[in-house]
């Protein structure tokens, strides 16, 4: 079985081999990850469509193609594999690069941990090395958070991130003294400007994920004219029923019940009521999609990903609150498979969060909108020709003018206004 590099995402149109897992020869058992793939968007680990052996790697470790392409062949256990082509010569076998631990690393001093060799070598994937090269971090002193203890993008940007910390230490240690002296005000000689941590007066260098998401929101404008309306929300009543029932569903499920499931559920049902709004452009016609699934914008620090809750319209309030706090805990630790990236038809981005009451979202590409939920106020407004107060949220949404006109977008607005505000305590979590 020939298999090809994976969508990890919608958008998304290539991957990059970061690190083989297995080496030909391998047995591989179904659903066992044998490969790792870095994008703009997350790394993933690839498992396994069958069990068998690994017989070839096409794609060496570091090696970037387009979503689609063969990287390896397995051979599927109780079939009888083809034989290659006499044209094709074999591919040699992936090895992994290797950089000599720093002395006194704990990682490397183990021979049990699964990434130190008898000879005190510890293996990195070229895009963890290529990532530490553009953050100024010694790779070798970084522990790993990975299968085995091995080290993966996110480690390094932690690092990073922690300013001059044991992995930077190591970096200065074995820098020459400068001649020079700096002025008081000057930014040491390495510290790293990034995304993440950006030093005033320097140059933040463009990551592959950063490129990406610039040329998916010019690409989005560029080609969906976008309109945008926006409507009040009364959430007095359900901002009270999430009170009342918060701590015991963390207790009971171990997930936060925060405002956005209770969004989520609002939405699908108002997409029901106005299937326009879950539908995407094509040449051909306007495709309206039979399925429901929602991505959820999440903002990381360096980065921007829209993992997908899938047939959001069977997920009961407390369903969907289970599996937001999945993906986003999975988002917060670069663990996000490529199913989970994949097949969105509509997307929720709670801006709110961060205390924002009006945004105006660039829409994910191919689909028809977007809707943001914005920070929830309490202010005095008119009730019944008196004045009280009341927990106020702004709900905005960006459409694309070929598929919707503003008739169709705000009578979607107007329904999920009625259902949010609908929402009291006592109903069915």
């Amino acid at each position: 079985m020939t298999i090809t590099m994976p969508q990890l995402g919608e958008t998304v149109t290539e991957g990059t081999v970061a690190q083989w897992l297995k080496k030909p020869g391998d047995a591989v058992e179904k659903y066992e990850a044998f490969v790792e793939v870095s994008t703009d968007k997350v790394n993933a680990e690839v498992p396994s469509p069958v069990s068998g052996v690994l017989r070839e790697i096409i794609c060496k470790e570091g090696e970037t193609v387009a979503t689609g392409a063969p990287i390896a062949i397995i051979d599927e256990a109780g079939v009888v594999p083809e034989p290659p082509a006499e044209t094709s010569p074999a591919a040699p076998a992936a090895v992994p690069a290797t950089v000599s631990a720093s002395n006194g690393s704990s990682n490397g001093s183990h021979g049990g941990n699964g990434v130190a060799t008898t000879s005190g070598l510890r293996r990195f994937s070229p895009a963890v090395r290529r990532l530490a090269r553009e953050h100024n971090v010694d790779v070798a002193a970084v522990s790993g958070s990975g299968t085995n203890g091995r080290v993966t993008a996110r480690d390094v940007l932690a690092a990073a991130n922690e300013g001059p910390s044991a992995a930077m230490a190591a970096t200065l240690a074995r820098e020459p003294a400068k001649a020079t002296v700096a002025p008081a005000t000057a930014q040491p000689a390495a510290a790293a400007s990034t995304y993440a941590a950006p030093t005033p007066g320097t140059i933040v260098p463009l990551t592959q994920a950063r490129k990406i998401i610039a040329k998916r929101m010019v690409e989005s404008l560029a080609i969906a004219p976008h309109a945008w309306t926006m409507v009040e929300v009364d959430v007095t009543k359900l901002w009270r029923w999430r009170a009342q029932e918060k701590d015991a569903f963390l207790a009971s499920k171990g997930y936060p019940l925060t405002l956005l499931p209770f969004f989520i559920h609002a939405v699908v049902q108002a997409l029901k009521g106005q299937p326009m709004l879950n539908a995407r452009f094509t040449d051909d016609g306007i495709h309206v999609l039979g399925a429901y699934n929602i991505g959820i914008a999440i903002g990381l620090e360096t980065n921007l990903i829209v993992p997908v809750i899938r047939d959001a319209d069977t997920l009961s309030i407390g369903g969907i609150a289970v599996a937001a706090g999945k993906l986003i805990e999975k988002a917060r630790a670069g663990k996000l498979g490529a199913d989970e990236l994949g097949g969105g038809t509509f997307t929720v981005n709670n801006t709110g969060a961060n205390g924002s009451i009006l945004s105006k979202p660039i829409i994910n590409g191919g689909q028809a909108g977007i809707v943001t939920m914005e920070a929830v106020v309490k202010r005095p407004v008119v009730v019944d020709d008196a004045i009280a107060i009341r927990s106020m949220m702004n709900v905005c949404l960006s459409l694309d003018h070929r598929v919707l006109d503003g008739t169709i977008a705000n009578a979607f607005l107007a329904d999920l206004k009625k259902r949010l505000e609908a929402m009291r305590p006592g109903g069915d979590l």
